[in-house]
């Protein structure tokens, strides 16, 4: 938890939530970066909704407000990566019009 609250006040990243009786029920963390071919980019590292409440529209309202918020920061794209597996998270990515592309390898280096 410090490294989160650490990397928050440092400004690394941002996040969006949705609460329900107080509780925060989903978040969307994301951050900015940038495309040498497109420019200014919004990056959407973590996206969640607890499964209780899951299918109710939430996931929807929080990527609506990511793409708002990138929108508002003048970027020209939005991103983020979603496992081979998880069909439900891409139907309501294709719903909202994101294409899901299939053709790009994920490399990482470790420090």
């Amino acid at each position: 938890l410090d490294l989160y609250r650490t990397e928050f006040e440092r400004g690394t990243f941002d996040a969006l939530v949705a609460e329900a009786d107080g509780r925060v029920i989903g978040m969307a963390l994301y951050y900015l970066t940038f495309s040498t071919w497109k420019g200014r980019m919004l990056y959407l590292e973590d996206f969640v909704v607890q499964p209780a409440f899951r299918n109710q529209g939430i996931g929807g309202q929080l990527l609506d407000a990511f793409v708002a918020r990138a929108r508002e920061l003048d970027c020209v794209l939005c991103k983020w990566q979603v496992l081979d597996w998880n069909v439900d998270a891409m139907r309501l990515y294709e719903r909202k019009g994101a294409e899901v592309e299939k053709i790009w390898w994920n490399c990482k280096l470790w420090l």
